[in-house]
């Protein structure tokens, strides 16, 4: 396929005077005449790869002729090293003294970046051991690859094996440090264009492989954006990277093919044997290291995945040897130990390092509530609302006003995404950190009480967040009467709700509730028969006390949603049946009714819980890791659907590997801060079982199943919404639309018609792993398209896409705003509501503020869970956002630039757009009682606690 140069493909020009043999983003040491000067003088007289030294005496013309011969020697060696395991593939093409006529010299730059001690750090003993190496002729080298097989031999052109010169002579740094090397490579005339590179390093120790880019004879620039740690284990095959043209499997280039073909195979492994953390294996597992029996027998946890009572989505493979005490299980390894992902998916430096400052300035705001606690010999409970407002750096009421109206440029599409940091990225992030957290001991406000600290109890804001909250995924229109369950009478009782029209007419602003219903204005929040089957079991744990709720809202004559009724339900045991309690509000202008507020509590902690398990974590970070390992282990980078994708992939295998480290395995952060305890994972698994599709992944199909929206030619985006003013549904359309227009854009310029679709050979073994492996529990299931046209393909990016970015920052980015203030959305419930004439009725009514907060999260479980989501809801300084990518020269392409272009103009305009909604004042649910406008879905952000920003990926 053609290509036509794009933008910021020029080689960059050298500076005047003499040109360096190696540039470093940073200015060099002066005043050393250590190592480098040393390395210098033996550098130049070591010839490449030589076993024994020159004797003194031997004539030049002979040490010129030896040092040559050792180059080709170790040029062939190289090579054969590589032809052998690549099945000898390659022909060599090395130049000669009589060759010069026939030979044109390349001019390349490859940038790299030293092995990282931790954090901040370049390992300097590392790159001292490195250096030695280069004494000793082991150096790192490079192969360019021709695109085009030699005529006669028909096999792959290969160049010479040209080391990368004055290594040891770089000024090395203390911090992480992108150093530029020049090199120079003799090529045949008839060579063609360079398509990938094979890079040997004979190292002791790994480098980050930044890019690299040649320049050809008609000043055409070839662009590799890499960035990828290269191991010494790699010395043995080389490794390939291919430049940034895109191809579609039968558009391979003829000297492309084999190594397409054998770098899947190397990315998809064996199956066998535990990976090391050098690996580059993408393969499944089931959830079976989340439970830890070896430790304690209490920490035993059933498998998710692979069986019908659980299924779940695969998680990669990592080979530990299975738990002694639990031949199911995988054995968890060390405490500290981190779980392997493949080395490429780990977080970047500037991205760990800020992470880690992130980790610690949150810990550190969680010690006073500890403290105070053991001050009072343990006694956990806060004894006012004011002692929840003492753990915020401010005490005051401060006014939220919408973010900054002014129209927004769209940035340059080259550079988008791109920032100058701190290289001391961890310490300047811990000391002067970006948004909000500036203090060391206290949290920062959360936005739900910065501008009113009562509104987020007033009933109003209550049904508002349904719509533009923390989890605005659930609410589903009402479409019967009466309110019916789908389980098991004979199990679970009478399935008719205790909720009566005698509970809710009052509030139906003279309609009937059949007229409610035909005008779409009743809807629901219902986890009833979610939780019921469960409920008996997480009570019996003693931690915390937990109902089935449900939560019936009335959309107003005002555009506004109102609470009518809340039911909590009791399953039956052995000694009553069920039971079910319905709690109404009470009339406009009376007093606080305590009994009311316990039951939206309970509704609260219980959506709250579903939000992290499943709106959260199954939904996306679980959900997309499949696809993930299959776009990894079937699409070659080559491919353009592995080119659009993979930046919705970024950091989303790291996190989860930390997430079944501390989070979500047994005795982790979630269960032992949420009422549903060691049950909260298993219950995902039963959700994913019940209520998971593919297709209703895709926001519009979303909306229709909850009968929040129809399909309506005639109006935008061919969705009309049961209720206009939806923050959530009203924003996502718009980025849904705008997503789905840049993967149209995208595939047709490689696809021409369905054909092409159904007959690419890796697109469709990607699919098929993905159903039938990644989601293999799940594989005969409906709603999984064929993926055998244009259209099913644009459907199916735009929803994996919809996922990764903009599902999951819906419901990521505002968990701090909205449940950094514990009783808005506490994570735990440990008193049942009182019955009337019962002693602690009358303790709820002596002391309601104390009683209230003794029946939800006390003070370390909230210190916990305000750490933890300030954490996730943090943008990292160095985040990538809808609209931007990067890493430069990620397409050569000008027609992939100018679609990405066009998209990354919507998102201004998206931008724009939702600023505006959150200013019309008739627009009454978007910042509703607590005025915090819905910003979760504004493209971009700043780094920080800001509440908006959607990055391209589940990144935290």
């Amino acid at each position: 396929m053609a290509k036509t140069p794009g933008p910021g493909t020029a080689m960059p020009q050298a500076p005047a005077g003499p040109t360096p043999k190696a540039t470093v983003d940073v200015p060099k040491r002066s005043g050393l005449m250590s190592r480098h000067d040393l390395v210098m003088l033996f550098s130049r007289e070591v010839p490449l790869a030589m076993a024994q030294p020159i004797p003194e005496g031997t004539p030049k013309s002979t040490v010129l002729a030896l040092k040559a011969n050792s180059a080709v020697k170790a040029a062939a060696e190289g090579l054969e090293q590589v032809t052998t395991a690549v099945g000898n593939l390659f022909h060599s093409v090395l130049p000669t003294a009589s060759s010069n006529g026939d030979f044109v010299t390349l001019q390349a730059v490859v940038t790299v970046q030293k092995k990282l001690l931790v954090l901040d750090l370049t390992d300097l003993i590392a790159d001292s051991g490195d250096d030695v190496a280069e004494l000793l002729g082991q150096h790192v080298s490079i192969m360019l690859v021709s695109n085009k097989l030699d005529a006669k031999t028909k096999k792959v052109l290969v160049s010479e094996d040209v080391p990368i010169k004055d290594w040891a002579m770089t000024a090395d740094m203390l911090y992480p440090t992108n150093f530029r090397f020049q090199m120079e490579f003799k090529v045949p005339k008839n060579f063609g264009t360079p398509g990938a590179i094979i890079v040997m390093n004979r190292h002791v120790h790994e480098f980050l492989l930044v890019s690299f880019s040649v320049q050809l004879p008609d000043e055409r620039v070839i662009n590799f954006p890499i960035d990828s740690w290269v191991y010494n284990t790699s010395f043995k095959t080389g490794r390939v990277f291919f430049s940034n043209e895109l191809y579609l499997p039968t558009e391979t280039p003829e000297g492309l093919v084999g190594l397409r073909k054998q770098e899947l195979e190397n990315l998809r492994g064996n199956g066998k044997g535990e990976r090391k953390y050098q690996d580059r294996i993408y393969d499944y597992a089931t959830y079976n290291d989340l439970g830890d029996p070896d430790l304690h027998e209490s920490l035993k946890r059933p498998v998710l995945g692979g069986s019908k009572e659980f299924p779940y989505p695969r998680r990669i493979r990592t080979g530990r040897p299975p738990s002694q005490k639990d031949p199911k299980s995988e054995s968890r390894g060390q405490l500290l130990a981190l779980f392997y992902i493949p080395r490429d998916e780990k977080f970047d430096q500037v991205k760990f390092s800020d992470f880690a400052a992130e980790t610690l300035r949150s810990g550190q705001h969680a010690i006073v509530p500890i403290l105070k606690s053991a001050v009072r010999d343990g006694d956990q409970e806060f004894g006012s609302f004011g002692e929840i407002m003492d753990m915020y750096a401010a005490k005051k009421a401060q006014v939220v006003t919408p973010s900054n109206l002014t129209p927004q440029a769209a940035p340059n599409a080259s550079t988008a995404g791109t920032t100058t940091q701190n290289p001391l990225t961890f310490i300047h992030e811990y000391a002067f950190p970006s948004g909000p957290d500036t203090k060391l001991l206290t949290f920062p406000l959360p936005g739900v009480i910065a501008a009113d600290t009562q509104a987020w109890s007033t009933d109003v804001e209550f049904a508002r967040r349904m719509l533009a909250g923390l989890n605005p995924l659930v609410i589903t229109l009402l479409k019967e009467w009466p309110i019916k369950s789908k389980l098991d009478p004979a199990q679970f009782g009478d399935p008719i709700s205790a909720i009566t029209t005698k509970h809710i007419e009052s509030g139906l602003e003279g309609l009937t509730v059949e007229k409610a219903l035909s005008q779409k204005r009743l809807f629901i929040m219902d986890y009833h028969d979610i939780f019921l089957p469960y409920v008996n079991r997480i009570n019996e744990q003693k931690k915390g006390s937990t109902y089935a709720p449900r939560a019936l809202v009335f959309l107003t004559n005002e555009k506004i949603l109102m609470p009518l009724a809340i039911e909590l339900t009791l399953p039956p045991t052995k000694e009553v049946g069920k039971k079910s309690r319905v709690f109404t509000p009470p009339p406009p202008g009376s007093a606080k009714d305590w009994v009311w507020e316990l039951a939206k509590a309970h509704v609260s902690s219980c959506d709250f819980a579903y939000h992290e398990l499943i709106s959260h974590f199954l939904r996306t970070h679980a959900c997309i890791e499949p696809f993930i390992i299959a776009t990894n282990r079937q699409l070659s980078v080559l491919h353009p659907i592995h080119n659009v994708l993979v930046p919705h992939y970024k950091n989303t295998m790291d996190i989860n590997g930390a997430a079944r480290k501390a989070l979500i395995n047994a005795g982790g952060i979630i269960e032992q801060n949420f009422t549903a305890g060691k049950y909260s994972m298993e219950m995902s698994a039963v959700v994913y079982n019940l209520d998971w599709r593919f297709d209703e992944q895709a926001l519009p199909e979303d909306l229709i199943k909850r009968g929040m929206a129809v399909r309506d030619s005639s109006a935008k985006h061919g969705l009309k919404l049961a209720i206009e003013d939806y923050p959530y549904a009203a924003d996502g359309l718009e980025i849904w639309d705008a997503l789905k227009e840049y993967m149209t854009d995208h595939v047709k310029i490689f696809y021409k018609n369905d054909k092409s679709v159904a007959e690419d050979t890796e697109l469709q073994a990607w699919w098929t792993e993905i159903r039938t492996v990644g989601h293999g529990d799940k594989k005969d299931a409906p709603g999984w398209p064929t993926l055998n046209s244009i259209e099913s393909l644009i459907y199916t990016l735009t929803t994996i896409a919809w996922v990764a970015s903009c599902h999951h920052a819906a419901v990521n980015f505002g968990q701090y705003a909205y449940a950094g203030f514990m009783p808005n959305f506490p994570s735990m419930t440990r008193k049942f509501i009182p019955e009337p004439g019962t002693p602690d009725w009358e303790k709820l009514h002596k002391n309601s503020e104390r009683f209230y907060l003794d029946s939800i999260s006390n003070s370390t479980q909230a210190a916990s869970i305000m750490s933890t989501i300030e954490i996730l809801a943090t943008h990292a300084i160095d985040e990538e956002y809808l609209g931007q990518r990067a890493t430069p020269n990620w397409s050569n392409d000008e027609k992939v630039l100018n679609a990405f272009a066009k998209f990354t103009q919507k998102m201004v305009n998206v931008e724009n757009l939702i600023h505006e909604r959150n200013a019309d004042k008739s627009l009454r649910n978007r910042a509703g009682p607590v005025q915090l406008p819905y910003e979760l879905l504004i493209p971009t952000s700043g780094p920080g606690l800001t509440g908006k920003g959607v990055p391209n990926s589940i990144s935290i």
